[in-house]
């Protein structure tokens, strides 16, 4: 195995690609605004307004290029409410991006390290990052640290995921894992041509139940049911040809990418004694609100 790649790999990833899917997370009427929202348990845009409106400092940890944290201020108060961005690898992206949003402030941290000198928070947003960390834990406990009385952290972690998928998404993610970006590229777009040939395709499955490869039975799209039981090979006809490709990048070159059960999550928030407000599990992560009950 290389030498652990995984902060050169996101670094290359958002300073290649500055605007990745920015546009979609700001739509109220794309995928993407939707899969981040309802996830998170709002129904709609003004769900996620009412919510944020009542906090007076959000931190969004692990802010990549800064999509959510965009949100985040496109749906609260710049003049009553504070957010903080912080990312190991491209905080200056997100700082760039966000030029012209107001009371936005952004810092180049890793969430393994001591974060008190950003005091505290009633809102902290952390999703698709901690598994990406080496230590999911320690970096949901760092966190935890900064939550008000009465504040609130909401996290996505991956999940475990069927037998032959992690078998073949790890046999995919050794192979390229010592690979330059436009090396690893290249793959990616293999498997990113893949998944559009099935998803042209056009066709409905139905499946019956397979336990030991844990298939539950039901109408899947083509593509999907590779994707959610084999492999996973992206498509999403709202991204360019090369931004589908960088999202397969994400998920197959960093080399720290831990995957959780719904057991082990629900077990950092209870012995971190906080209130699971929300969770939500699909066939690729767990999303999870908890409250700070001291």
């Amino acid at each position: 195995m290389a030498e652990n790649n995984t902060a050169q790999s996101f670094s290359d990833k958002w300073h290649k690609n500055t605007a990745l899917a920015f546009e979609n997370t700001l739509n109220p009427d794309s995928e993407t605004f939707k899969w981040i929202t309802e996830r998170n348990g709002f129904k709609n845009k003004n769900e996620l307004r009412k919510y944020l409106n009542s906090k007076k400092r959000i931190l969004d940890a692990g802010c990549g290029n800064g999509r959510v944290t965009a949100l985040l201020r496109t749906y609260s108060d710049p003049k009553t409410t504070e957010i903080v961005g912080i990312d190991l690898t491209a905080a200056d992206v997100a700082e760039k991006n966000l030029a012209g949003y107001k009371n936005v402030k952004f810092y180049k941290k890793n969430l393994l390290d001591d974060l008190t000198s950003l005091g505290k928070f009633d809102f902290i947003y952390c999703q698709e990052v901690l598994h990406h960390t080496g230590n999911a834990r320690k970096g949901f406990d760092n966190l935890v640290e900064l939550l008000e009385p009465g504040g609130e952290i909401a996290i996505y972690v991956y999940k475990q995921k069927a037998p032959a998928r992690e078998f073949v998404d790890d046999f995919i993610r050794e192979k390229i894992v010592g690979m330059d970006y436009e090396t690893a590229m290249k793959h990616c777009r293999q498997i990113t041509e893949l998944g559009k040939a099935l998803t042209d395709q056009n066709i409905k499955l139905t499946i019956p139940e397979v336990d030991l490869l844990q298939i539950k039975c039901g109408e899947y799209d083509l593509q999907r049911f590779i994707y959610h039981f084999f492999a996973k090979i992206f498509w999403n006809y709202e991204y360019s040809f090369e931004d589908n490709a960088v999202i397969n990048y994400d998920w197959y070159h960093p080399q720290d990418c831990t995957r959780h059960t719904i057991e082990e999550v629900r077990n950092w928030f209870t012995q971190n004694e906080l209130k699971i407000n929300r969770e939500y599990v699909d066939f690729y992560g767990i999303t999870m609100r908890g409250e700070n009950i001291e």
